[in-house]
């Protein structure tokens, strides 16, 4: 990302994790990080979003799909899974640009996945 412009928990990206992982390619990830950590710091957490979404009934997938709320807003081209398995930290260099944006109820569907993934207690 060019300097001045801030990424936002909940952005859908699109990073080169190349440098990271060759097979991983660039493909679109989900921003995961507090804002005031993505303004303050060089690198940012991110979730890797794939269109295999042959696992998306797993308590770890988020199916962003034509009939899920924020499709529209996704920037998604295909129905796609938010895979709270396979969490990055990303340069944020390595992203090229924003793509689209999940609502705030959206995020909380993400939240409980990334609970179950991390195994973490709800609250």
């Amino acid at each position: 990302m060019s300097h001045g412009s801030a990424l936002h928990r909940g952005d859908l990206v699109i990073v080169d994790f190349r440098s990271v992982n060759p097979r991983l390619g660039v493909r679109p990830a989900l921003v995961i990080q507090n804002d005031a950590d993505n303004a303050r710091m060089k690198n940012t957490i991110v979730i890797q979003v794939t269109s295999n979404t042959h696992r998306a009934a797993e308590p770890t997938q988020l199916l962003i799909d034509q009939q899920h709320p924020d499709w529209g807003s996704s920037g998604l081209h295909r129905p796609s899974v938010i895979n709270c398995s396979n969490i990055y930290t990303a340069e944020q260099q390595h992203i090229a640009r924003v793509i689209g944006r999940l609502s705030a109820a959206a995020m909380q569907e993400v939240a409980k996945c990334l609970q179950t993934a991390l195994g973490l207690a709800s609250s």
